[in-house]
């Protein structure tokens, strides 16, 4: 079974590519924020758990994140693997993941890490942000903001795979079909 985190920082291409990979690699796809709709459109006791939260103005446990990757996790048969997006952000939450996947016999198989200068990020997001209505990529100081905590709060989980020997680094500026045979060139190892 092959299990990736696809890592990078915001406008790094993760979407783009993630796409390409799941179609490729036949994986399923498990995005925190698309569990995070689903249980609370379906009104599922974690979604339950997780408004109560959101609705008090606090951020959802890590505890409540992983029960909803579990659920997705137990709840998919026949799966070739999973790829994982925007998750884990955070090296407890790299932790909790591999203690539920342990649980389950399975392993995180890589960690595939897009790498692209700072000044092209900017550069990207200003441009998605002429094209996407998102505020958070129209506004320079924003983006910057959000680079920081990518880089204070996310970074260290690349280290915490590296630590495992589960990490690969992927230039990720260029064509994006040259970006993507790289990525695959990385994952074919894994798998």
């Amino acid at each position: 079974m092959l299990n990736l985190v696809l890592f990078g920082p915001p406008g790094a291409g993760k979407g783009t590519q993630s796409a390409k990979i799941i179609e490729r690699y036949q994986l399923i796809h498990i995005s925190t924020g698309d569990l995070f709709r689903k249980h609370l459109s379906e009104g599922t006791e974690l979604g339950k758990l997780a408004r109560k939260y959101m609705d008090e103005g606090n951020l959802v446990p890590d505890e409540v994140v992983i029960g909803m990757v579990d659920d997705k996790i137990s709840t998919t048969t026949g799966a070739r693997g999973f790829i994982f997006d925007g998750f884990p952000r955070t090296v407890h939450q790299a932790e909790s993941l591999d203690a539920l996947l342990a649980k389950k016999e399975k392993t995180i198989s890589g960690m595939i890490m897009l790498e692209v200068p700072n000044d092209e990020l900017v550069t990207r997001l200003l441009k998605r942000g002429e094209t996407s209505g998102r505020a958070d990529d129209q506004d320079e100081s924003k983006i910057q903001n959000r680079l920081n905590v990518y880089n204070e709060e996310t970074l260290p989980v690349a280290d915490y795979y590296q630590q495992q020997g589960k990490l690969a680094k992927v230039h990720g500026v260029g064509e994006i079909d040259t970006i993507f045979n790289d990525l695959s060139a990385q994952i074919d190892k894994l798998a």
